[in-house]
């Protein structure tokens, strides 16, 4: 077996923007300003889109706009639509072991910090302020701010988040 890195995802590649080959990026990193500057080179999911070096990378309206090599009109740029940027872990966000990918989340019950089964982690939604939890409870999803307070605890070896939510916030996606 080869030793691979193990890589996370910095963004998702969204429509092109214009028609100088710029697309639109959904961040999936705490960090875009150290990740998104030009001469970055990132490995691709799927691989043979890339791997794509950054030619440019500016903001408009709150949206990272990013160009690469290789790329130079909106003909070129939509074939790039739905490419995961790849970066290596090791590098993720100055180490932080607190970040979290969405497919390891995914699937891993949901309970209470007295045990008390809530339901399942359907998605993590990535906000500017703060991500997402969403949460099947049977009856209904609900999303839970994914900040410590909430989420005390993500036990992936025992399949588990523990939520501490406060009263009231699992019924406000409930279904009555």
């Amino acid at each position: 077996m080869t030793e691979a890195r193990p890589e996370l995802v910095a963004a998702r590649i969204g429509r092109p923007h214009g028609l100088r080959g710029e697309v639109t990026v959904q961040v999936h990193t705490d960090e875009p300003e150290r990740r998104f500057v030009p001469g970055a080179e990132f490995t691709t999911d799927p691989p043979g889109a890339g791997p794509l070096r950054l030619r440019s990378v500016r903001i408009h309206q709150g949206t990272y706009l990013l160009g690469f090599e290789g790329h130079p009109d909106r003909t070129a740029a939509e074939s790039l639509r739905g490419t995961r940027l790849l970066v290596d872990d090791l590098d993720d966000d100055a180490g932080n072991e607190d970040s979290w990918r969405e497919e390891d989340l995914v699937g891993l019950a949901a309970v209470l910090t007295d045990g008390t089964a809530v339901g399942t982690v359907t998605a993590l939604h990535l906000r500017p302020v703060q991500d997402l939890l969403e949460v099947d409870t049977g009856r209904g999803r609900v999303l839970v701010p994914f900040v410590e307070e909430l989420v005390p605890e993500v036990d992936e070896e025992a399949g588990r988040v523990v939520l501490d939510p406060p009263p009231g916030l699992l019924e406000l996606g409930e279904e009555g």
